[in-house]
């Protein structure tokens, strides 16, 4: 007699046999060099440094909230946090528990009738899912094919009476950026054209304060919705979205994972703070961080004998088989350096791959290095 799990169970059999079953990793237990994290600045990395500061900037800062955003009482680090936001980004802004949260409950809130999205292929997962939960109306052009988007747009734009064209700032898998300028001029063709911007990788490593890609290119004003982290870059937790008075006071009354989550504890949010203000300071970071990550991106084209498609601080590694990705993970680690296989469904079949996380704590040593152990290992 099959047990009620048997199915579940041969589903991870199937998995395991496609080198595709993952398992959460442990903590280092060799020194290694660390390409995994979304750690950009290597604030994290320096683990409990800012803890004294946080305690004496903000010894009021409780470590439970108790309750969601709509009935908590603990609410004053929050706000600090937004007001801060919005003087940075000239918009008001809202905090959400996590980028998930904050994507999905965005784009479902937003899904009301006579609203069509236009997503970029290569969007991250949580805008789907939120899409999928709103039952929104929804289509997707090739990634950062201007093109393609203007053929939706001239074809389906009249139907509705706003779109939301949804795109990422930098791609979390590809490393490359999407071509803010141009999805600017298509949007101000089509007058009920929103722009809404997933900053998760930009924000903390590009723009002259680290508020992300739009800030770098001059369009904070130009972009409708900004959502960033501070998850990675920042060495914190939860995310936001910058956004017009009205659409955030929108999702403070539609936005379910807002309405009916606990609110993240006012310390976390006290944390992000005091990581903003540090991150802002980090000018001379992020320009090595790009020099690195240039430097690199370099260093495998002249091993592989392809341009890297990254323009960040992610540089991917593609093996188009998730056997090859697992075993060049493992070779890497013997050789010192930690960095995780990304497979199916992750990526397409065929782009498996090693995504290679720089940060700025990394020298030039460091991805020299590297270097030198793939083409070690890829030429052999």
């Amino acid at each position: 007699m099959s047990l009620p799990t048997d199915e579940y169970a041969s589903i991870l059999r199937r998995l395991d046999e496609e080198a595709r079953l993952r398992s959460i990793p442990g903590e280092n237990e060799h020194i290694c060099t660390d390409l995994t994290s979304n750690d950009y600045l290597g604030l994290g990395a320096r683990g409990t440094e800012f803890d004294a500061e946080l305690l004496r900037r903000f010894p009021d800062a409780s470590f439970t909230s108790s309750a969601s955003r709509l009935l908590s009482r603990r609410q004053k680090h929050h706000k600090m946090l937004e007001d801060r936001l919005e003087e940075l980004y000239g918009k008001p802004a809202l905090l959400f528990n996590s980028g998930y949260h904050a994507n999905v409950g965005i784009t479902s809130a937003l899904a009301v009738p006579g609203t069509l999205f236009v997503c970029d292929k290569a969007i991250h997962a949580s805008v789907i899912d939120g899409l999928a939960v709103g039952k929104a109306d929804f289509r997707r052009f090739p990634h950062n094919d201007m093109e393609r988007l203007e053929t939706v747009l001239s074809r389906h734009a009249s139907d509705y009476r706003r779109v939301i064209i949804a795109a990422e700032s930098v791609y979390s898998m590809d490393g490359d950026t999407a071509p803010l300028q141009r999805l600017v001029e298509i949007r101000h063709r089509y007058p009920n054209a929103m722009i809404y911007l997933d900053e998760a990788h930009g924000v903390g490593v590009r723009g002259d304060k680290g508020l992300g890609l739009a800030e770098e290119c001059g369009l904070i004003g130009e972009i409708d919705i900004i959502v960033g982290t501070f998850g990675k870059a920042l060495a914190s937790s939860g995310a936001f979205v910058a956004a017009s008075g009205d659409l955030v006071r929108f999702l403070i009354n539609c936005a379910r994972p807002l309405i009916f989550s606990t609110a993240l504890p006012p310390v976390c949010a006290a944390r992000s703070l005091l990581m903003l203000e540090k991150s802002i300071c980090m000018p001379e970071e992020r320009r090595h961080l790009a020099s690195i990550s240039e430097r690199f991106r370099k260093s495998l084209k002249a091993i592989t004998g392809e341009e890297s498609v990254s323009q960040s601080q992610i540089v991917p590694l593609i093996t188009g088989d998730a056997a090859k990705a697992v075993a060049l993970a493992s070779e890497l680690r013997t050789l010192g350096f930690d960095s995780l296989p990304i497979r199916r469904p992750t990526v397409a079949p065929g782009t498996e791959r090693i995504r290679f996380s720089l940060n700025a704590s990394l020298g030039i040593r460091d991805v020299d290095s590297l270097a030198d152990a793939l083409k070690t290992l890829l030429q052999t």
